[in-house]
């Protein structure tokens, strides 16, 4: 759906501006843009837990109506809106007392019960990526999700972390191949 007015379709950095100006309407359509694209990554990135998705997806988006003025135009919206949100998975993280640190392999022993392979459905192949993606640190889950769920490119994964990008690119490269080793009894059944 795209929100236009007198035929004039609206990006999102102006959809801020009109919600800076108190125009509901504007609101409701980046909302609607973003809602289940932003349910998805609190879900993955918070245990998924579907209760503290929706509870972090409210929060993002009373911040932005609370606060529109903190957005700058000058950044591309969506990169500055992952940012918001990767910043409130931080905090919870604090807050539960996680440790922000690398991961080593030796310390992701997989948690993942092993069928035979001849019994392994195409949904229950999906699943397992996920509770292996479960078991990866939130630095490297963070930056799997980010670039490839949600499609940013190296450089906006960058901005959104507030990371160099030789750094997104090791996390990446460590969390396919802690991901790969954790799945390679589903090789002849998925791609990576």
């Amino acid at each position: 759906m795209i929100f236009r007015r007198k035929n004039k379709v609206y990006t999102d950095p102006e959809l801020m501006q009109q919600i800076v100006c108190g125009d509901q309407s504007a609101f409701g359509e980046l909302y609607h843009r973003y809602k289940d694209r932003m349910y998805y990554y609190f879900y993955r990135m918070l245990g998924n837990s579907g209760e503290l998705a929706n509870d972090f997806l409210q929060e993002l988006f009373m911040k932005l109506i609370e606060k529109p003025e903190s957005y700058n135009p000058s950044f591309a919206f969506h990169t500055w809106f992952y940012s918001v949100a990767n910043n409130m998975c931080k905090n919870e993280y604090r807050k539960r007392g996680v440790r922000q640190e690398y991961y080593e392999t030796e310390k992701l022993e997989p948690q993942i019960e092993f069928l035979p392979e001849s019994t392994i459905e195409p949904e229950q192949a999906i699943e397992k990526i996920f509770q292996a993606l479960e078991q990866l640190g939130e630095e490297h889950r963070s930056a799997f999700l980010l670039r490839y769920r949600e499609g940013f490119s190296i450089k906006e994964v960058a901005e959104i972390l507030e990371l160099p990008e030789g750094t997104v690119k090791s996390r990446l490269f460590y969390a396919k191949r802690i991901l790969a080793e954790k799945l390679e009894y589903l090789k002849d059944e998925i791609e990576f």
